[in-house]
């Protein structure tokens, strides 16, 4: 039987989990799903409180990246009449200022998660939140992230990034709306296949993020609002605003603790991290202590 709220204490965990995760390309959808159920007696925090957690660490980038986002936004407008010049249009990702043609990119990159996240809404709500599919992505990324981090050239910087790449970077964030794929995990294997160095292709995740986490985070909490709940537990405002203030503080830590890292260190932890992870998870599912499903 589930309980009839979630505590102040809970929400706490829950929040530092989500700040602690966020950035780093271990899935902390995943993450809450999983500590969520092991604390409110297998209940799911559900897709609603996870988005609106994820609101409070995007303003922490809107914090960190502050000049770079002024910058960016800055640039592409002071270029927009550069896209008339001589009575036809040109192409926004071939313009020589990087700031501006990074705005443009961002615009596209996050156009696959927003059609994506709309389109398969039910499923990502519901059927893509079994732990079983958790269990696979969680590993099945982990390898993917091994093999573009060891064989990646991590030779580009963003001042080369194009249309192509672009591209490739929003279809890999928008694959992060599986559980257990891991936002920053998707861009930062992308980039790193493409051969982008590790610091370049973890500050672009973290930017690429901005419109898709705070759409969808302010579209679910409208929801919420509205009396909608998606998940069998009711969350209160009070314990939602509270996690989602404390995953703002402890994701500016992060950012700068991992930015560090990746400009020395591989990937190869995190990697680790998830292999054994999803071993866990598994063990746990059929020791019976986790149950696939909320409430089953």
């Amino acid at each position: 039987m589930y309980r009839d709220r979630v505590s102040w204490w809970e929400a706490i965990v829950l929040g530092l989990v989500q700040g602690l995760t966020e950035f780093l390309p271990i899935s902390s959808s995943a993450h809450l799903r999983i500590v969520g159920a092991l604390m409110l007696d297998g209940a799911d925090v559900g897709a609603t409180f996870t988005a609106v957690t994820q609101i409070g660490t995007e303003l922490a980038v809107l914090v960190y990246f502050r000049h770079t986002i002024v910058q960016v936004i800055r640039r592409w407008f002071a270029t927009l009449p550069q896209l008339r010049e001589g009575g036809r249009w040109h192409n926004p990702f071939a313009l020589a200022d990087p700031d501006a043609r990074m705005g443009w990119l961002i615009i596209v990159g996050s156009l696959p998660i927003a059609v994506l996240g709309v389109l398969f809404q039910d499923a990502i709500e519901g059927a893509l939140r079994n732990l079983w599919f958790t269990v696979f992505t969680l590993a099945f990324f982990a390898v993917l992230l091994w093999l573009a981090d060891r064989y990646g050239r991590r030779a580009k910087d963003l001042r080369r990034l194009d249309g192509r790449d672009g591209v490739l970077y929003g279809l890999a964030q928008a694959m992060a709306l599986i559980p257990g794929v891991s936002r920053s995990g998707g861009t930062i294997t992308a980039g790193l296949a493409m051969g982008y160095t590790r610091e370049a292709a973890a500050r672009y995740s973290f930017l690429l993020a901005i419109p898709a986490v705070l759409a969808s985070g302010l579209y679910q909490l409208a929801k919420a609002l509205g009396g909608h709940q998606d998940t069998a537990l009711p969350i209160s405002g009070g314990a939602t605003l509270l996690a989602t203030v404390t995953a703002f503080v402890v994701g500016f830590g992060v950012i700068v603790w991992f930015l560090r890292w990746v400009s020395t260190r591989s990937f190869l932890p995190f990697v680790v991290y998830r292999l054994a992870l999803a071993l866990l998870i598994a063990g746990l599912l059929v020791g019976g202590t986790l149950s696939p499903t909320a409430g089953a």
